[in-house]
């Protein structure tokens, strides 16, 4: 099976044209964050001093980097580390465990991120766009629509500060992040990417987080998950299936009418061979609509066929959003469909949900505040 890593992306998943942040510290990579320390007239280890305060210590402000000249702090925070964005809302639930962010940035733009603790794992959901283009019915985030991509340093700033408070809140580690939140993230490929690859670069040079524990989301965009393969990152990928057949697909994710069921297995297929790495297929099970005995049995039959043992079909009952005219299937549903896959020889297990009641799970992120 050939790649295609040089064919350009879709340019019918552009975001709208909006002015970027301003140049962030994390926007930067090694290179260049040598010349934009020269730029300020200061000598070239200071760029590996402020990457190790930054992915390192998770200090975001030189006035706290007391290994800076005073002298240079104010002007080094101005061009290199402006503000992107605030808190603008906080809520927790789970006595704690899960807390939501609605994060508010420069130009108004609102996006959201989630903290989840669990007793052998710290985990923080990401956001890689405010908003989302891919237009999925039973989606919060996808029925608001697309404002803008997120740049590297917002999608990076986002797992700073989940790492610093947990940090700072009882010495623990953030050990897994997924890019689950709101947008698609293969739809703002390169400033994924370049995130990606700091996330999981060693300290001075990125935050050092293993790319097993890092898992990538998308709803089947083929060409950029084969490019994401020749990469060779090693992330995890989670293929957004929610339908083994074209016709419920192409209603439910409206890209299967760019890319059909069988073209995003190709590429998954071609994911799992290039990395090798099993493919989590997200199925979010909705009552009367795809959680029917046949379509339990196609799907299983599909994953044997295009990805067998490579493939993990991770059920998510579905989360309520406002307005919608679905919800969850019911357990004994749920139950045969589970079985039913596993007949097939596809491993399928039941997502644990987190942050229903705060609408901080799966599908309920919209940035509302």
């Amino acid at each position: 099976m050939s790649g295609s890593a040089g064919a350009p992306l879709p340019l019918v998943f552009d975001a709208p044209r909006r002015a970027m942040p301003p140049r962030h510290f994390a926007d930067l990579d090694e290179a260049t964050r040598g010349a934009a320390v020269a730029e300020l007239g200061l000598p070239a280890f200071r760029g590996k001093q402020l990457a190790n305060q930054y992915y390192g210590r998770l200090i975001a402000d030189p006035t706290q980097m007391t290994d800076l000249p005073a002298a240079v702090r104010e002007q080094v925070g101005q061009t290199l580390f402006p503000t992107l964005f605030s808190a603008a809302r906080e809520i927790e639930c789970d006595a704690g465990e899960t807390r939501k962010v609605l994060w508010r940035a420069v130009d108004q733009t609102t996006f959201e991120s989630v903290l989840m603790r669990y007793p052998d794992r710290n985990t923080v959901c990401i956001s890689s766009q405010a908003g989302c283009g891919m237009a999925c019915p039973f989606c919060a985030t996808g029925q608001g629509g697309l404002k803008r991509n997120l740049s590297t340093a917002e999608i990076l700033e986002q797992v700073r500060s989940a790492a610093a408070e947990l940090r700072e809140r009882d010495g623990s580690r953030l050990s897994n992040i997924v890019f689950m939140g709101m947008g698609e993230p293969l739809a703002n490929y390169n400033r994924v990417v370049a995130a990606v690859r700091r996330i999981t670069a060693p300290p001075p040079q990125g935050f050092g987080i293993s790319a097993r524990s890092v898992t990538v989301s998308t709803v089947g965009l083929a060409p950029a998950i084969r490019k994401l393969a020749d990469e060779k990152l090693n992330v995890t990928l989670a293929l957004s299936l929610h339908a083994p057949d074209d016709e419920l697909r192409d209603t439910l994710v409206p890209v299967n009418n760019r890319w059909k069921v069988t073209e995003a297995l190709d590429a998954a297929r071609y994911y799992a061979d290039a990395t090798g790495r099993r493919v989590s297929i997200e199925y979010a099970l909705i009552r009367d609509v795809n959680d029917q005995p046949w379509r339990a049995d196609l799907l299983g039959k599909k994953l044997h066929g295009a990805l067998g043992p490579l493939a993990h079909v991770n059920l998510i009952p579905l989360n309520p959003t406002p307005g919608s005219k679905w919800d969850a299937s019911p357990k004994p549903a749920e139950r045969e469909f589970v079985r039913r896959v596993r007949e097939r020889g596809v491993s399928c297990t039941v997502r644990d949900t987190r942050g229903r009641e705060i609408a901080a799970a799966c599908g309920q992120l919209a940035a509302q505040g």
